[in-house]
């Protein structure tokens, strides 16, 4: 017996280790001294003891990438950089802060916490709606978040397109300009709701098609536009029309996540979900979107005039992301409002956890998966 063995099964019969459980169930000792062999022999054993519990089905293998293990080393604070252009500016990495609260009691609160996730990542962001701000100045702190996001980022005011076409007809759209400037944004959302507005039981209506609305603030409002569903996406006509346009970026909120139509006839009666519940099983999702923007790009060539986007809806990871914003011709960042919803109400601690695993993730993702064409 060599002068290791000896030494490891000495040690066994006077060292009493603490017995721990790992999340299979099986249960292996601890090792409290530190030792290299100890450790090693724990590790083995873990695999010996896992190696039939880790076994993975045929079925289950992502068909979405190709692993590449040979062609780059692991992501360290070093060499894991995700950041990248968008909007004019840079940000860390390309995960964006989706639209979701203005004007509750709660969203002051929540807006400084993604605020500050944003500041200490470096991401983008953009607000929910800033209604309430063109009426009075009340709740401007929740809302005034450049102070804690700082200079760099992209940060976007947000209102939705009936507020647009009545502040047009009015001939008030100065307003548009001083509530961006208010906040010191870059520039502003304009959401695109017509099944949210038909539904809710305070809805607005439109007079006109929000195209026409929009066209009409290109040609008044002096600043960057980014256009945005609510949960349902763009259909392929709704699409080309809007990269026809010199907008900023497009958001594609996508089906598959939270659905503003569906939220709506869950506010209001019973007998509204059951006869108009399947209003809210429409939509396009991320995926089917990419496919249609690519070949809108692809055929309109130097005629498309708006070539970024924010990809949101249903992305449910970072990994998801990845393959998503891969897949896509224009320039992107992926975006997620649930995720961030959960995380920032439970608070910043909790949240920050959440942005860091997602950030680790992608940088894993980048480093070895490579999308399949």
């Amino acid at each position: 017996m060599s002068f290791p063995e000896i030494f490891h099964k000495q040690n066994r019969k006077t060292l009493r280790l603490p017995i721990k459980k790992l999340k299979s169930g099986i249960t292996v000792q601890d090792n409290i001294n530190g030792s290299e062999s100890d450790s090693l022999e724990e590790r083995k054993t873990d695999h010996l003891d896992l190696a039939v519990k880790s076994q993975m089905p045929i079925e289950t293998a992502d068909s979405r990438f190709d692993f590449e293990p040979l062609l780059a080393a692991h992501p360290t604070p070093l060499n894991d950089d995700l950041s990248c252009d968008f909007l004019g500016k840079r940000v860390k990495a390309p995960l964006w802060i989706s639209s979701m609260t203005g004007g509750a009691k709660e969203a002051g609160k929540l807006n400084k916490i993604w605020a500050k996730i944003a500041a200490e990542f470096g991401l983008g962001m953009g607000l929910g709606s800033c209604r309430t701000l063109l009426s009075s100045s009340k709740h401007i702190s929740d809302f005034d978040l450049r102070p804690i996001l700082g200079d760099e980022l992209p940060f976007y005011a947000n209102l939705g397109i009936a507020q647009v076409e009545e502040l047009i007809d009015n001939g008030e759209e100065k307003k548009l300009q001083e509530l961006v400037k208010t906040l010191d944004a870059d520039g502003l959302i304009v959401h695109i709701n017509p099944l949210q507005e038909w539904f809710q039981p305070e809805g607005d209506r439109y007079k006109r098609a929000p195209l026409e609305t929009i066209k009409r603030l290109l040609g008044v409002f002096e600043g960057k536009l980014i256009v945005k569903e609510v949960g349902q996406g763009f259909g392929p006509k709704s699409l080309e029309e809007l990269i026809k346009l010199p907008l900023s970026a497009i958001d594609f909120a996508a089906y598959g996540g939270t659905n503003f139509t569906k939220l709506e006839l869950m506010r209001g009666k019973v007998n509204d979900f059951s006869s108009y519940s399947q209003f809210s099983q429409v939509g396009h999702t991320a995926d089917e979107m990419i496919i249609c923007a690519n070949r809108i790009l692809d055929n309109l060539g130097s005629k498309a005039k708006c070539r970024s986007f924010i990809i949101s809806g249903g992305v449910k990871d970072s990994l998801h992301g990845f393959y998503l914003m891969e897949n896509l011709l224009g320039s992107s960042v992926y975006a997620q409002a649930k995720a961030f919803l959960v995380k920032g109400r439970e608070g910043y601690p909790a949240l920050k956890e959440y942005v860091e695993s997602e950030l680790k993730n992608l940088a894993l993702s980048k480093a070895f998966l490579k999308v399949r064409t």
